[in-house]
Protein backbone atom coordinates (compact mmCIF):
# COMPACT_ATOMS: atom_id res chain seq x y z
CA UNK A 1 0.00 0.00 0.00
CA UNK A 2 2.85 2.48 -1.00
CA UNK A 3 2.14 6.07 -1.72
CA UNK A 4 3.11 8.29 -4.47
CA UNK A 5 5.69 10.37 -3.06
CA UNK A 6 8.27 11.05 0.20
CA UNK A 7 6.07 12.26 3.29
CA UNK A 8 6.25 16.14 3.06
CA UNK A 9 4.25 16.76 6.46
CA UNK A 10 5.09 14.21 9.08
CA UNK A 11 4.28 14.08 13.04
CA UNK A 12 5.53 12.68 16.00
CA UNK A 13 3.53 10.61 18.52
CA UNK A 14 4.82 9.50 21.70
CA UNK A 15 2.54 6.69 23.43
CA UNK A 16 2.98 6.72 27.02
CA UNK A 17 0.38 4.61 29.67
CA UNK A 18 1.32 4.82 33.35
CA UNK A 19 1.07 0.63 33.59
CA UNK A 20 3.84 -0.97 33.48
CA UNK A 21 4.49 -4.43 35.72
CA UNK A 22 8.60 -3.89 36.28
CA UNK A 23 8.44 -0.11 36.26
CA UNK A 24 5.06 1.56 37.84
CA UNK A 25 4.18 4.76 36.53
CA UNK A 26 7.67 5.23 34.70
CA UNK A 27 6.42 8.40 32.20
CA UNK A 28 6.61 10.26 35.24
CA UNK A 29 9.83 8.86 36.90
CA UNK A 30 12.43 11.79 37.67
CA UNK A 31 15.21 11.86 36.17
CA UNK A 32 17.39 15.62 36.25
CA UNK A 33 14.66 16.90 37.73
CA UNK A 34 12.08 16.23 34.90
CA UNK A 35 9.55 13.46 34.13
CA UNK A 36 11.12 10.71 31.86
CA UNK A 37 8.35 11.28 29.11
CA UNK A 38 9.44 15.49 29.18
CA UNK A 39 13.44 13.85 28.50
CA UNK A 40 11.27 11.61 25.54
CA UNK A 41 9.67 14.93 24.01
CA UNK A 42 12.97 16.90 24.15
CA UNK A 43 14.92 14.15 21.94
CA UNK A 44 12.21 13.64 19.65
CA UNK A 45 12.24 17.76 19.30
CA UNK A 46 15.74 17.84 18.76
CA UNK A 47 15.19 14.84 15.54
CA UNK A 48 13.45 18.48 14.22
CA UNK A 49 10.99 16.04 12.34
CA UNK A 50 8.07 18.30 12.96
CA UNK A 51 4.76 18.31 15.29
CA UNK A 52 5.72 16.31 18.71
CA UNK A 53 2.92 15.08 21.00
CA UNK A 54 2.63 12.72 23.41
CA UNK A 55 -0.47 10.16 23.18
CA UNK A 56 -1.48 9.64 27.20
CA UNK A 57 -3.62 7.01 28.63
CA UNK A 58 -3.80 8.74 31.83
CA UNK A 59 -4.53 12.54 32.90
CA UNK A 60 -1.29 12.27 34.80
CA UNK A 61 0.98 11.79 32.05
CA UNK A 62 -1.07 14.47 30.10
CA UNK A 63 -0.54 17.02 33.25
CA UNK A 64 3.11 16.81 33.31
CA UNK A 65 3.74 17.18 29.26
CA UNK A 66 1.74 20.38 29.38
CA UNK A 67 3.12 21.52 32.44
CA UNK A 68 6.36 21.41 30.73
CA UNK A 69 4.97 23.28 27.57
CA UNK A 70 4.10 20.28 25.55
CA UNK A 71 1.41 18.90 23.54
CA UNK A 72 -0.80 16.07 25.00
CA UNK A 73 -3.81 14.43 24.07
CA UNK A 74 -5.78 11.49 25.92
CA UNK A 75 -6.53 8.05 24.11
CA UNK A 76 -8.59 4.95 25.70
CA UNK A 77 -6.75 3.49 28.32
CA UNK A 78 -7.40 -0.19 27.15
CA UNK A 79 -5.53 -0.50 23.84
CA UNK A 80 -3.39 -3.24 23.03
CA UNK A 81 -0.67 -1.65 21.62
CA UNK A 82 0.91 1.69 20.89
CA UNK A 83 -0.13 1.15 17.11
CA UNK A 84 -3.31 1.53 18.40
CA UNK A 85 -2.95 4.77 20.75
CA UNK A 86 -1.32 6.91 18.25
CA UNK A 87 -3.68 5.95 15.85
CA UNK A 88 -6.67 7.30 17.97
CA UNK A 89 -3.85 10.34 18.63
CA UNK A 90 -3.87 11.44 15.00
CA UNK A 91 -7.53 11.06 14.56
CA UNK A 92 -7.71 14.02 17.14
CA UNK A 93 -5.19 16.07 16.28
CA UNK A 94 -5.14 16.06 12.79
CA UNK A 95 -9.03 15.38 11.14
CA UNK A 96 -8.51 16.87 8.34
CA UNK A 97 -5.32 14.05 7.27
CA UNK A 98 -2.51 16.68 6.85
CA UNK A 99 -0.15 14.93 8.60
CA UNK A 100 1.18 12.50 5.61
CA UNK A 101 3.61 9.82 8.28
CA UNK A 102 3.74 9.21 11.67
CA UNK A 103 7.16 8.78 13.89
CA UNK A 104 5.35 6.24 16.71
CA UNK A 105 9.23 6.96 19.51
CA UNK A 106 8.64 4.87 22.61
CA UNK A 107 7.78 6.67 25.44
CA UNK A 108 10.56 4.85 27.56
CA UNK A 109 13.52 6.41 25.33
CA UNK A 110 14.82 9.49 27.38
CA UNK A 111 18.69 9.06 25.84
CA UNK A 112 17.71 8.20 22.72
CA UNK A 113 19.87 10.24 20.01
CA UNK A 114 17.89 12.17 17.28
CA UNK A 115 19.68 10.44 14.46
CA UNK A 116 17.83 7.17 14.90
CA UNK A 117 14.41 8.57 14.36
CA UNK A 118 15.57 10.97 11.02
CA UNK A 119 16.87 7.37 9.90
CA UNK A 120 13.64 5.94 10.22
CA UNK A 121 11.70 8.41 8.71
CA UNK A 122 13.92 8.73 5.71
CA UNK A 123 13.20 5.05 4.74
CA UNK A 124 9.87 6.45 3.56
CA UNK A 125 11.42 8.50 0.72
CA UNK A 126 11.14 5.81 -1.06
CA UNK A 127 7.40 5.24 -2.35
CA UNK A 128 7.24 1.64 -1.95
CA UNK A 129 7.71 1.87 1.75
CA UNK A 130 4.89 1.41 4.09
CA UNK A 131 6.19 1.27 7.25
CA UNK A 132 10.30 2.06 8.18
CA UNK A 133 12.33 0.98 11.77
CA UNK A 134 16.11 0.88 12.58
CA UNK A 135 17.99 -2.23 13.64
CA UNK A 136 21.13 -2.31 15.42
CA UNK A 137 24.45 -5.11 15.01
CA UNK A 138 23.89 -7.22 18.34
CA UNK A 139 27.31 -6.95 20.12
CA UNK A 140 26.05 -8.40 23.70
CA UNK A 141 26.62 -12.40 23.31
CA UNK A 142 23.51 -12.99 25.26
CA UNK A 143 21.56 -11.12 23.06
CA UNK A 144 21.82 -13.93 20.52
CA UNK A 145 19.68 -16.28 22.38
CA UNK A 146 17.88 -13.60 24.30
CA UNK A 147 13.91 -14.08 23.25
CA UNK A 148 13.62 -10.42 24.14
CA UNK A 149 15.83 -9.35 21.69
CA UNK A 150 14.08 -8.93 18.59
CA UNK A 151 15.77 -10.11 15.25
CA UNK A 152 15.04 -9.02 12.23
CA UNK A 153 15.67 -10.97 8.53
CA UNK A 154 16.97 -8.44 6.29
CA UNK A 155 17.64 -8.60 2.61
CA UNK A 156 20.09 -5.64 2.93
CA UNK A 157 21.29 -3.50 -0.09
CA UNK A 158 24.65 -3.68 -0.87
CA UNK A 159 26.00 -0.81 1.08
CA UNK A 160 24.39 -2.44 4.07
CA UNK A 161 23.05 1.00 5.14
CA UNK A 162 19.35 -0.33 4.34
CA UNK A 163 16.71 -3.37 3.84
CA UNK A 164 13.80 -4.71 3.04
CA UNK A 165 12.57 -6.57 6.15
CA UNK A 166 11.65 -10.62 5.30
CA UNK A 167 10.73 -11.32 8.58
CA UNK A 168 11.52 -11.15 12.32
CA UNK A 169 11.47 -13.31 14.99
CA UNK A 170 12.68 -13.90 18.92
CA UNK A 171 14.97 -16.81 17.99
CA UNK A 172 18.20 -16.65 16.63
CA UNK A 173 18.06 -16.00 13.00
CA UNK A 174 19.38 -15.68 10.53
CA UNK A 175 20.92 -19.40 10.52
CA UNK A 176 24.37 -19.53 9.56
CA UNK A 177 27.93 -17.27 9.96
CA UNK A 178 27.27 -12.95 9.82
CA UNK A 179 26.00 -10.43 11.66
CA UNK A 180 22.97 -10.30 13.86
CA UNK A 181 20.85 -7.54 14.50
CA UNK A 182 18.33 -5.77 17.03
CA UNK A 183 15.19 -4.46 16.10
CA UNK A 184 14.78 -1.39 17.73
CA UNK A 185 10.80 -0.73 18.57
CA UNK A 186 10.95 2.80 16.61
CA UNK A 187 8.24 3.32 13.68
CA UNK A 188 7.93 5.77 10.73
CA UNK A 189 4.44 5.13 8.79
CA UNK A 190 2.72 6.24 5.86
CA UNK A 191 -0.51 7.43 7.35
CA UNK A 192 -2.19 5.23 4.81
CA UNK A 193 -0.39 2.57 5.74
CA UNK A 194 -1.22 3.33 10.12
CA UNK A 195 -5.08 3.18 9.06
CA UNK A 196 -4.37 -0.46 7.49
CA UNK A 197 -2.38 -1.76 9.48
CA UNK A 198 -4.41 -0.98 12.84
CA UNK A 199 -7.48 -2.15 10.78
CA UNK A 200 -6.33 -5.86 10.51
CA UNK A 201 -7.01 -8.22 13.01
CA UNK A 202 -3.77 -9.91 14.79
CA UNK A 203 -2.24 -12.58 12.15
CA UNK A 204 -1.26 -16.05 13.07
CA UNK A 205 2.31 -15.58 12.97
CA UNK A 206 2.14 -12.07 15.19
CA UNK A 207 0.75 -14.55 17.37
CA UNK A 208 2.99 -16.75 17.86
CA UNK A 209 5.43 -15.06 18.16
CA UNK A 210 4.11 -12.14 19.69
CA UNK A 211 5.56 -9.60 17.40
CA UNK A 212 3.36 -6.97 15.91
CA UNK A 213 5.48 -6.33 12.52
CA UNK A 214 4.58 -9.43 11.54
CA UNK A 215 1.17 -8.66 11.03
CA UNK A 216 1.77 -5.92 8.45
CA UNK A 217 4.68 -8.38 6.51
CA UNK A 218 1.48 -11.27 6.53
CA UNK A 219 -0.84 -8.55 4.97
CA UNK A 220 2.00 -8.02 2.20
CA UNK A 221 2.84 -4.39 3.62
CA UNK A 222 6.48 -3.31 3.01
CA UNK A 223 8.22 -2.57 5.94
CA UNK A 224 12.37 -1.42 5.16
CA UNK A 225 14.64 -1.64 8.19
CA UNK A 226 17.65 1.34 8.24
CA UNK A 227 20.86 0.23 10.11
CA UNK A 228 22.05 2.36 13.09
CA UNK A 229 24.94 2.05 15.45
CA UNK A 230 23.35 0.96 18.79
CA UNK A 231 20.77 0.47 20.59
CA UNK A 232 19.20 3.56 22.46
CA UNK A 233 18.51 2.26 25.94
CA UNK A 234 15.14 1.36 27.35
CA UNK A 235 13.62 2.49 30.28
CA UNK A 236 11.76 -0.97 31.79
CA UNK A 237 13.21 -1.52 35.20
CA UNK A 238 14.50 0.38 37.93
CA UNK A 239 18.39 -0.50 37.15
CA UNK A 240 17.67 1.48 33.89
CA UNK A 241 16.39 4.29 35.44
CA UNK A 242 19.23 4.15 37.40
CA UNK A 243 21.52 4.27 34.04
CA UNK A 244 19.47 6.89 32.57
CA UNK A 245 19.85 9.11 35.73
CA UNK A 246 23.90 8.67 35.20
CA UNK A 247 23.79 9.86 31.80
CA UNK A 248 21.71 12.69 31.55
CA UNK A 249 22.64 14.25 35.27
CA UNK A 250 25.82 15.03 33.75
CA UNK A 251 24.66 16.25 30.55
Amino acid sequence: MAANAKPSNPIVLIPARMKSERLPDKPLAPIAGEPMIVHVIRRAEEAKLGRVAVACAEQEIADAVRAAGGEAVLTDPGHPSGSDRIWEALLKLDPEGKHDAIVNIQGDLPVLDPAVPRATLALLDRAEVDIGGPAAPIVDEDDITNPSVTKPVVAWEADGSRGRALYFSRATVPYGPGPLFHFIGLYAYRRAALERFVALPPSPLELREKLEQLRALEAGMRLDVARVDTVPLGVDTPADLEKARKILEKQ
